[in-house]
C-alpha cells in the first residue's frame, strides 16, 4: 500500500504523546513492507525530503504538491488540526481517511464526522465509548465507516531502567498538575522532587530547595534522564484520554500516583493509586505511605504487572489489519 499521512509536525522524540503515536503507528506500517509518506503542514527547517525508520517525511518547504499525490495513495492519514483538510483531498479522490483521535474533545469527534471517514482510531475504550455518545448526540454527522481502538504503543524495553529517588511530575502545566506539585513539594520538605518541563503549556516554574526543574526530555532520553532519578510519578492532571508517560513508568516499576480521569484510569489498571487533584492532603498521604519499602516493593509489583498487560504487540497487529483492510474493501 501506498499511504500519505498529512501531519503538523513529525520530530517523534522532542514532541508530545500524540506524535510520538503517530510515529510509532506509521514506522509499524513501513516495516510491514508499506510505503510510508509523512507530508508537513509546519516548516521545520528542511527542505529536502528525508527518511526517519523508514517513513519518508516531505518538508512544507519542498513545493509538493500533496492534494495530487494523494490522488495515487491507498489511504491518507491525519490526526488533530490537519484532519479536514486532508480529509477533504481524500474525499475529493475517492481515497479512504484514517482519523487518528487523541482526545474526546468535541473537535475531534466533529473531524471524524465531518466526511466519509473510512476508519477512525481511538486511543482507549472509554474514548470509543464517548465517540460513540457523540455520534448518537449529534446523528447529522456522518459516522465512521469502521473503527478500531489502539492503545498508545509503549515498548516497556524502551523505558526500562532502576528507579531513583525522585517525586516526580512530567510537564509542569498547570491542567498537568503544576500547582499542586509545588505544594507538595512545600508540604513534604523531606523529599525530593522533580520537575520536567513540557513540550506544550504554560510551565509553573518556581524554586525550592528541595526541587529540580530540568528542560523538556525528548522521548528516546525518558528513561537515562527521568525514570531513572524517580522513584515515584505524579499525575495530577484535570485531563488524560490515556497517560502515555504513567504507562512509561510501569516499565520500570515505578508507583504512578494519579488523578482519575477516565483515561488513567483504563491505563494505569490496578497499578494506579487515585487521589483527586484537589485533595492535598489525600496526596501528601499516598507518597508518604510510599516511602514505607514494603508498600512501595507492591506498588511496584503491580506495577511491572500492568506494563506486562499494556505489551503493544496486540494493538500494533490490530492497527495494522485494519490498515490493510481497507485495501481489500
Amino acid at each position: 500500500m501506498r499511504i500519505l499521512a498529512k501531519l503538523h509536525a513529525y520530530v517523534p522524540t522532542h514532541c508530545g504523546g500524540a506524535e510520538v503515536m503517530a510515529h510509532t503507528l506509521l514506522r509499524e506500517l513501513a516495516g510491514r513492507g508499506h510505503q510510508v509518506q509523512v507530508w508537513l503542514s509546519q516548516h521545520n527547517g528542511k527542505r529536502v525530503p528525508y527518511e526517519l525508520d523508514g517513513v519518508e517525511v516531505i518538508p512544507a518547504a519542498a513545493r509538493r504538491d500533496f492534494a495530487r499525490e494523494a490522488r495515487t495513495a491507498d489511504a491518507v492519514i491525519s490526526h488533530l488540526e490537519n484532519v479536514r483538510s486532508a480529509g477533504a483531498v481524500a474525499r475529493g479522490w475517492g481515497r479512504p481517511f484514517i482519523v487518528l483521535c487523541h482526545n474526546t474533545f468535541p473537535a475531534t469527534f466533529r473531524g471524524v464526522g465531518s466526511g466519509t471517514t473510512a476508519l477512525a482510531v481511538y486511543n482507549s475504550e472509554w474514548m470509543a465509548a464517548e465517540a460513540e455518545r457523540w455520534f448518537a448526540a449529534n446523528p447529522k454527522a456522518a459516522r465512521p465507516v469502521s473503527s478500531v481502538v489502539v492503545r498508545p504503543p509503549v515498548t516497556a524495553r524502551d523505558y526500562r531502567t532502576t528507579p531513583g529517588d525522585r517525586i516526580t511530575l512530567i510537564n509542569l502545566y498547570g491542567r498537568k498538575g503544576g500547582e499542586l506539585f509545588w505544594r507538595l513539594a512545600e508540604r513534604m520538605p523531606e523529599h525530593r522532587f522533580l520537575g520536567v518541563l513540557g513540550a506544550y503549556g504554560d510551565q509553573v516554574v518556581r524554586e525550592a530547595p528541595n526541587v529540580e526543574v530540568v528542560p523538556h526530555v525528548p522521548a528516546d532520553q525518558m528513561a537515562e534522564r527521568v525514570y531513572s532519578r524517580t522513584r515515584v510519578l505524579i499525575m495530577p492532571s484535570v485531563y488524560e484520554s490515556w497517560g502515555r508517560t504513567g504507562v512509561e513508568a510501569l516499565a520500570s516499576g515505578i508507583p504512578v500516583v494519579a488523578h482519575p480521569t477516565p483515561g488513567l484510569r483504563e491505563s494505569l489498571g490496578d497499578a494506579g493509586i487515585f487521589v483527586d487533584r484537589d485533595d492535598l492532603d489525600g496526596w501528601v498521604k499516598a507518597l508518604a505511605e510510599l516511602d514505607d519499602p514494603e508498600t512501595w516493593r507492591a506498588a511496584s509489583t503491580r506495577a511491572k504487572k500492568r506494563s506486562r498487560q499494556l505489551d503493544p504487540a496486540p494493538d500494533l497487529a490490530r492497527w495494522v489489519e485494519a490498515v490493510e483492510g481497507l485495501a481489500r474493501r
